[in-house]
């Protein structure tokens, strides 16, 4: 029954995940961070600070409250108050890039925790969760502390490293043992209403800046911004995982350009060098000289990262015929449009859906109609939502057979 199943603990899903390295405090400079990020070659850093005391833990404990990547760099860079002054923002402290209630976002559970109750997490809106380490890895081997002197004397834990638990893997896991909810995984997602209507969009001549709002909604979420015609046809998407692999002067293409250009901008070929040229044109017609300065600079390392990005990911390429990528091919669309957009139909099998989102490492997959008409969309949550009810279910009908008895 999916219920004894769900009772799995978490440590099943923790075995040959890779501890985390990279982590700085929140006192650290977003440029340090910036930078830590970029050297350790991850997508994400973590960021610790010391637990209260009304949280059970001594004043030597510290937690984890929040991870950032560039994207959140990015729309820190977008604001009002940073745009025209980016290096002195880039001194602020990391605790400026997280959300104001960030024990929601990200939470810390034992080793021994059931799978259970890491989908009740996520269901109250945790994203990410923080998972202890078993004491067969050293801490001078994994974490690496920027800005360690003020974590000096704390004590991390019971074990010495931690590793993220995220919605995929839990997905993941259920997937492979999807048999315990049948027949529930060969229903379509319109019967089981799993369609998600909260969605973002944007209009793809609109200005990127009117989709700021949205983007930082997206990455705390992650979700994407939907990319929609006059029609509301889907066209593509902003997803904060294609900024995470840019950097920082994405913040002046978001600011200058229209929400479609910013599609070409961020594609992992690299921005072309017409778009680049009229970045950097808006941004001397406005007189914001720093953000040139900043561009400038970083212009040349951006897209030499992209391209290196692009030919890492050559395998994945493999898979776009798989991925329901935008297949419109008339007007200007089809030169600048190649962001994939993982799409499904509301008569798609949940177990379809779960598939396709894992195969392409989304945590969504976008639902259109037969004229690629937006929907909806139906998210890690949303399913780990509806699985979470066959243990409800199940539960309730054990109760009534008890009574009976």
């Amino acid at each position: 029954m999916a219920i004894t199943f769900l009772e799995t603990e978490i440590s099943e899903l923790c075995l040959g995940k890779p501890a985390i390295k990279a982590a700085v405090t929140t006192v650290t400079t977003v440029k340090e961070a910036l930078t830590l990020l970029k050297k350790a070659g991850d997508s994400y850093v973590s960021v610790w600070r010391g637990r209260e005391k009304e949280e059970g833990v001594g004043v030597g404990g510290v937690a984890c409250v929040g991870r950032f990547c560039v994207a959140d760099v990015i729309c820190f860079l977008c604001r009002e108050e940073n745009f025209g002054r980016p290096l002195e923002a880039l001194e602020e402290p990391v605790s400026c890039l997280l959300v104001e209630d960030s024990r929601n976002i990200v939470k810390h559970l034992e080793i021994n925790s059931s799978v259970l109750e890491a989908i009740d997490c996520i269901l109250e809106g945790t994203q990410n969760l923080v998972i202890p380490m078993h004491d067969y890895t050293k801490f001078k081997s994994g974490r690496k502390f920027l800005n360690a002197p003020s974590l000096s004397g704390f004590s991390l834990h019971s074990s010495s490293e931690y590793c993220w638990l995220t919605q995929e893997d839990i997905v993941r896991f259920l997937l492979n043992s999807i048999g315990v909810f049948s027949p529930l995984p060969t229903y379509t997602i319109k019967s089981l209403n799993v369609i998600t209507r909260d969605i973002m969009t944007i209009h793809y001549n609109d200005p990127a800046s009117l989709a700021l709002s949205c983007i930082q909604r997206a990455i705390t979420e992650q979700a994407s911004v939907a990319v929609i015609d006059d029609n509301r046809r889907l066209i593509g998407e902003i997803s904060p995982n294609s900024l995470a692999y840019l950097d920082e002067t994405v913040a002046a293409a978001i600011m200058t350009l229209s929400a479609g250009d910013l599609m070409a901008y961020t594609d992992y070929g690299g921005p072309p060098e017409d778009l680049v040229q009229l970045v950097k044109m808006r941004l001397e017609d406005k007189g914001l000289t720093t953000m040139l300065q900043l561009v400038d600079e970083l212009t040349v390392s951006s897209i030499s990262s992209s391209s290196s990005f692009s030919s890492c990911s050559s395998d994945d390429d493999a898979f776009s015929g798989l991925s329901g990528r935008n297949s419109i091919s008339s007007g200007h669309y089809s030169s600048v449009i190649r962001s994939e957009a993982i799409m499904c139909f509301p008569w798609s099998s949940l177990i379809a859906v779960m598939v396709q989102a894992l195969a392409h490492r989304v945590s969504h997959v976008w639902v259109v109609d037969k004229e690629q008409t937006l929907v909806g969309l139906v998210t890690f949550q949303s399913i780990l939502e509806v699985l979470r009810g066959v243990v409800d279910g199940q539960s309730k009908q054990c109760e009534e057979n008890s009574f009976k008895q």
